[in-house]
């Protein structure tokens, strides 16, 4: 958040989310959340992060990975994000789809995606 300059702050969804980290030895450097969103009846996946000084270790795929397997785990069938549209790649190579919905989040284009799990 403060490397791309956005807000920090705990929103509504916080106290609703399931929130992961990944650690190196005893170090977080990866997190994200997931919930399930009434809206657009998926589960949604959010705030993905891997430290700076971590990226390049595939963190960030396992990650999601792990975020993935536990929605499926629940019981989830589609998982949908609103990605970066600079790091849209990535999560194509993860099997994402774009949904054509571009918009602005912290004055920051998104996407929305999705993928069936």
């Amino acid at each position: 958040m403060k490397e791309q300059g956005f807000k920090y702050e705990f929103d509504e969804t916080d106290h609703l989310a399931k929130h992961m980290l990944l650690f190196e030895d005893d170090i977080p450097v990866a997190t994200c959340r997931f919930f399930f969103s009434v809206e657009r009846d998926c589960y949604v996946i959010g705030r993905i992060a891997v430290s700076k000084e971590f990226r390049g270790k595939q963190y960030g795929e396992k990650m999601l990975q792990g975020a993935e397997k536990t929605v499926s785990d629940l019981g989830g069938k589609r998982i949908e994000l609103s990605a970066q549209c600079r790091v849209a790649e990535f999560y194509k190579k993860q099997g994402y789809m774009e949904l054509n919905d571009i918009h602005m989040d912290e004055d920051c284009p998104h996407t929305w995606m999705r993928k069936e799990v």
